[in-house]
């Protein structure tokens, strides 16, 4: 009988209210996770990435409505007492957030902000909880940890923020770590320290990962599965590697072909100009019944608007299948291999 996943998310759908009605934010997710895996959730803003993790905290606001099933380690959380949430949120399940300065408490010196946890989950007296977290902000690079134990979070610098949030998410050893957008607003070089960080971390204590990002480069370094959003729904997921060898949905192919291409200079005296994707993301309230990126895909056909595309299986690998939602998806994959993309580098 195979092991029991970490996480299991069934059927996952978010409404939230809106002038004219309550709209789908994330319609119908579905995935697993195992423990020391990778997960990666890819798209542009507004996508339903961000949601999707805050249901997986318990923190989505009072005004949503949400169904589906949310499975952690057997234990469906749909439903869940705000008490309960509260032993599992910080303690089995964690979260680095997008933005340090608003995950961070201003008021509360950074020592304690990363023992609270060590002392609420584990039951740490003060003099025990100060030397792991000390150890923690250690272990995360923070300069001069035991010196700095009582500084507060505006006398530190961006990457510095973010290690120390990092610290505080992993202070009693999640069995999941969700990442959102770890890396924004920092410099390439700080950028590939936290992520390098978190890998090892992850590594080491052989935690789930579910990494959050708008970038391609990064989920295809940092990841073993991804799951491409639009719209609030999923339009292709596999192993990162199955899904960047085909880009079976145009709008994945959309997403990279939009990425910068530093190896091709243009003409001399011309500009380069990035690839965009046609049209603007539309409203919540006004996708199509259909495929969500209808009319903005160069290919949409009249069912594409009325018609929601199925889950396709189009490959399999060791890391499971490769599917997407297109209900042309046959007809493009040759053309799409006629082009032969490069994967990212």
């Amino acid at each position: 009988m195979p092991p029991m996943p970490l996480l299991e998310v069934s059927r996952l759908q978010i409404q939230l209210p809106a002038p004219r009605g309550p709209v789908d934010a994330v319609r119908d997710l579905d995935f697993t996770l195992e423990r020391g895996q990778t997960l990666g959730l890819i798209g542009e803003s507004g996508c339903g990435k961000s949601l999707t993790a805050l249901a997986l905290m318990g923190l989505l606001p009072d005004s949503a409505r949400v169904s589906g099933s949310i499975r952690f380690q057997g234990q469906e959380l749909m439903g869940l007492r705000d008490a309960d949430w509260c032993r599992l949120r910080g303690n089995r399940i964690a979260m680095v957030f997008q933005e340090p300065m608003t995950a961070l408490n201003p008021v509360h010196r950074i020592g304690r902000q990363v023992a609270e946890p060590l002392r609420r989950h584990q039951g740490l007296d003060a003099a025990s909880a100060r030397k792991a977290a000390t150890a923690l902000l250690d272990r995360v690079g923070i300069p001069r940890a035991a010196q700095q134990f009582d500084a507060y979070p505006h006398q530190f610098s961006g990457g510095q923020r973010q290690r120390i949030t990092i610290a505080m998410a992993l202070a009693c050893q999640p069995d999941l770590l969700i990442a959102d957008e770890p890396t924004t607003a920092l410099d390439v070089t700080l950028q590939q320290q936290i992520l390098d960080l978190i890998n090892d971390l992850v590594e080491e204590r052989q935690m789930a990962l579910i990494l959050i990002s708008h970038d391609l480069g990064l989920i295809a370094q940092n990841t073993d599965r991804m799951l491409v959003m639009y719209g609030g729904s999923v339009v292709e997921s596999g192993s990162t590697a199955s899904v960047f060898a085909a880009m079976a949905h145009p709008y994945t192919r959309g997403l990279f072909a939009a990425r910068p291409q530093m190896h091709s200079a243009p003409p001399p005296g011309r500009r380069a100009r990035l690839a965009t994707i046609p049209g603007t993301v539309p409203a919540l309230a006004d996708l199509p019944a259909g495929c969500p990126f209808a009319g903005r895909c160069s290919d949409t056909e009249d069912r594409c608007h009325t018609v929601r595309p199925p889950a396709t299986q189009v490959a399999h690998d060791a890391d499971g299948p490769h599917t997407v939602r297109c209900l042309r998806h046959e007809a493009l994959a040759m053309r799409f291999r006629a082009e032969a993309p490069e994967g990212p580098a």
